[in-house]
C-alpha cells in the first residue's frame, strides 16, 4: 500500500484583458513538499481566448504558460529560479500578479503520485 502525501495546487488563469477581469483556466500548478515535486501542466483553448479578446497575443500567452512550466522544471530554463528548491519555485509562481497569466487560489489534497495528479487536475479543471 502506498502512502499518500499532502499536495497543493493552483489553477493558472488566462485574463486576456486585465481591466475587464474575464478569465478561463489554462493550466494547473502542483506542489508536493514531501516529494520535493513541483510541476505545471497547461492547455490553451485558443477559441476561448479569441472569444474574450479577438486581438489577443496567442503566441505571448503560450510563451507565458511555457515559462511557468520551465520554472517548475528548474535548471537553466528557470532563469533566476534555477537554483531554488521546488517549494520556493511554487511560492513564487502562485504570488498574485496583474498579468495575462495569473495564478488562482491554492487548494490542497492527498496523492501518491503528484505528476499524475497534475494531469488529472488538468483534465478535470482545464480541458
Amino acid at each position: 500500500m502506498s502512502t499518500k502525501d499532502v499536495y497543493e495546487y493552483a489553477l493558472l488563469r488566462v485574463v486576456p484583458r486585465v481591466e475587464r477581469g474575464e478569465c478561463f483556466n489554462a493550466g494547473v500548478l502542483v506542489y508536493c513538499r514531501a516529494r520535493s515535486h513541483v510541476s505545471a501542466r497547461t492547455h490553451l483553448d485558443e477559441a476561448k481566448l479569441r472569444i474574450l479578446d479577438p486581438e489577443a497575443d496567442v503566441l505571448g500567452v503560450r510563451a507565458a504558460l511555457g515559462a511557468v512550466e520551465s520554472v517548475c522544471r528548474g535548471g537553466d530554463a528557470a532563469g533566476q529560479a534555477a537554483d531554488d528548491d521546488a517549494g520556493r519555485r511554487f511560492r513564487w509562481l502562485i504570488a498574485p500578479r496583474s498579468t495575462v497569466v495569473q495564478p488562482g487560489p491554492v487548494h490542497t489534497g492527498l496523492t501518491d503520485d503528484p505528476a499524475a495528479e497534475a494531469e488529472r487536475l488538468l483534465d478535470l479543471l482545464v480541458r
